[in-house]
C-alpha cells in the first residue's frame, strides 16, 4: 500500500512538473534562446491570469526569478488588493518581490498624456531601473498570442508600416515574451485545471479603451466568419515577418551600395538611387534609422533631380540634396555658433575644441621631413603674427593657396575643389593677423610656406 502511495506521489509530482503547457514554454524559451535556466530574470506581475500562470511555469521549470508588481493607484481598494496578493504568493514561491506605488493620474495629468500612456511609461522605466539595479538579465511579461493579434488590428487602425504588423517578437533589447506560444483561452483552461488563483481586472471587462473594443467586439465577430480566425491571424503575422526579415536584409546589401560615411556624415549616392524602383520606398526603407517619415521621402525622391541645396528634416537629422550625394547629418550638427574665434597662444602646445590640433615648435635642418598627408602642415613660424585664431569660413574671404601667386575666393576655392556644401559648412580657418594661413585638413596658404630660407618652423597636427 505505502508503495502504492508513493507511486502516486510520484506520479503526480511528475505530472505537476511536466505538463503540457510547462514543456511548450521551455522548447519556446529554448528555441528563441530568451535566457538561460539560471539567468536571474524580473517578472512583471499584474495578478491577472496571464502573469500568474507565467509565474507558476516559471516556478514549476525551477527558473531563477522575482518578481515586480506595478500599483498605479486606478482602482482604489481593488488596486490594493491586487499588490497584497501577488505579494502573499510570492512569499509562496519564496522569492523576491518589488513593488511600486505610482501617482499614476498626477503624472498623466502633468505629462499632458492618458492614463494609460502615462502607466505603460511609469512601469517601463521603473522596470529598467530594476534591470539594473538588481542586475537582472531581462524582464519577462505575459504576453500571449492574442495579445499580439489585438496589437496587430491597433496598428492596422491608427496607420502602420510593416514593422507595425510584424506582431509581438520573442525578445527586444532587454524584455522577453515566454508566452507567446499560447492563446489565451489556453492560458485560463491551465489556470482553471491546475486550480491557479489569480485576480481579475474590472477594467478589462469596459469597452472604454480601444484594445478592449477590439477584445470584447471585434475579435469575436471576426470569430463567427471564421471559426479558426485567431489560427489564420496568428499565421499571417508570421508571414509578414517572415517578409520584413527578407526586406531588411535587401535594405542592408542595399545599403552597401548606396551609403557611406566619411567623418561621421552619411552620404546616398544619387546615381545608384535613382537607378531604384519605387525610388521613394527604398529611401524609406534606407532612412528609417534617421526617422525620416513616407511623406518626407517622396519629397526627397521628387527632388533628385533638383540643383543643390535643398534641405530635408526629420525629428533627429538634416538630409541636404547636394550634387551627387544626400548628406544626412543629425540637426543641430552643423549649426554651431560660427562667430566665435578661437585663440592659440605661441605658448599652446595642444586644443582640444573646436578641432583637436597639436603644435610643435621645430628648427629647420636639411633632413626635414616633409608631410605627406593634408593633416599635417610644416608653416614657416616667421609669417605667423601671434595670437593665431580659429574660425569658420565667411563670405568674401580669400587666400592665396601653396603653389599659387594670385589671391583666391575661398567659395572659388570650394567650387573648384568640389566641396560638399557639408564640407563647407564644416571648414576651418586658421588665422594670422586676418589672414588665412591654412584651410586646416586641406591647404595652406602659398606665403607661409616653408623654404630654403625658413629657420624656425611651426608643425600642427589633426588629432582624431
Amino acid at each position: 500500500m505505502l508503495s502504492y502511495f508513493i507511486l502516486l506521489t510520484d506520479l503526480f509530482t511528475l505530472f505537476y512538473y511536466f505538463c503540457p503547457m510547462l514543456v511548450q514554454m521551455q522548447d519556446y524559451v529554448e528555441q528563441h534562446e530568451l535566457f538561460k535556466a539560471a539567468d536571474p530574470i524580473l517578472l512583471a506581475v499584474s495578478g491577472g491570469v496571464d502573469s500568474m500562470v507565467m509565474a507558476e511555469l516559471f516556478y514549476r521549470a525551477g527558473y531563477n526569478f522575482a518578481i515586480a508588481h506595478c500599483n498605479f493607484g486606478l482602482r482604489g481598494t481593488e488596486s490594493n488588493q491586487d499588490e497584497a496578493f501577488v505579494v502573499s504568493m510570492a512569499e509562496t514561491y519564496k522569492v523576491r518581490c518589488f513593488v511600486k506605488q505610482f501617482k499614476t493620474r498626477e503624472y498623466a495629468g502633468f505629462n499632458k498624456i492618458s492614463v494609460q500612456m502615462a502607466a505603460r511609461t511609469l512601469r517601463y522605466e521603473w522596470f529598467e531601473e530594476l534591470l539594473h539595479s538588481e542586475s537582472f538579465k531581462a524582464l519577462a511579461t505575459a504576453h500571449h498570442l492574442d495579445d499580439q493579434i489585438e496589437t496587430f488590428f491597433i496598428n492596422v487602425l491608427r496607420g502602420t508600416g510593416i514593422s507595425g504588423l510584424h506582431g509581438i517578437l520573442p525578445a527586444r533589447v532587454n524584455i522577453v515574451h515566454p508566452m507567446m506560444f499560447a492563446f489565451r483561452r489556453q492560458i485560463e483552461e491551465f489556470a482553471i485545471d491546475e486550480a491557479i488563483t489569480f485576480r481579475e481586472d474590472s477594467s478589462n471587462r469596459t469597452t472604454k479603451y480601444v484594445r478592449n473594443k477590439i477584445r470584447h467586439d471585434l475579435i469575436p465577430l471576426l470569430g463567427d466568419i471564421n471559426p479558426e480566425f485567431r489560427k489564420t491571424i496568428t499565421a499571417t503575422i508570421d508571414r509578414i515577418r517572415d517578409a520584413e526579415l527578407l526586406l531588411n536584409s535587401h535594405i542592408r546589401q542595399l545599403s552597401e551600395k548606396v551609403m557611406k560615411t566619411e567623418d561621421g556624415v552619411v552620404k546616398l549616392s544619387i546615381r545608384e538611387l535613382e537607378t531604384l524602383l519605387p525610388v521613394d520606398l527604398h529611401l524609406y526603407a534606407l532612412l528609417q534609422p534617421y526617422n525620416f517619415n513616407r511623406s518626407v521621402c517622396i519629397e526627397i525622391a521628387t527632388a533628385l533631380s533638383d540643383i543643390p541645396g535643398k534641405q530635408f528634416y526629420s525629428g533627429t537629422h538634416r538630409l541636404l540634396k547636394d550634387r551627387e550625394y544626400l548628406i544626412i547629418t543629425e540637426s543641430g550638427q552643423l549649426t554651431a555658433d560660427t562667430a566665435d574665434e578661437t585663440i592659440i597662444e605661441l605658448t599652446d602646445n595642444e586644443i582640444t575644441k573646436p578641432i583637436h590640433l597639436k603644435f610643435s615648435h621645430l628648427q629647420n635642418h636639411s633632413e626635414l621631413e616633409i608631410p605627406k598627408t593634408s593633416n599635417v602642415v610644416l608653416l614657416d613660424a616667421s609669417m605667423l603674427q601671434y595670437p593665431l585664431k580659429i574660425r569658420k569660413w565667411r563670405e568674401g574671404d580669400s587666400f592665396v593657396p601653396y603653389g599659387m601667386t594670385k589671391n583666391k575666393k575661398l567659395s572659388d576655392y570650394f567650387i573648384d575643389n568640389k566641396f560638399s556644401i557639408v564640407e563647407k559648412e564644416n571648414a576651418w580657418l586658421l588665422i594670422s593677423d586676418n589672414d588665412i594661413v591654412w584651410l586646416i585638413g586641406h591647404r595652406i596658404a602659398n606665403p607661409c610656406r616653408i623654404t630654403n630660407d625658413t629657420d624656425k618652423i611651426l608643425k600642427i597636427e589633426v588629432l582624431d
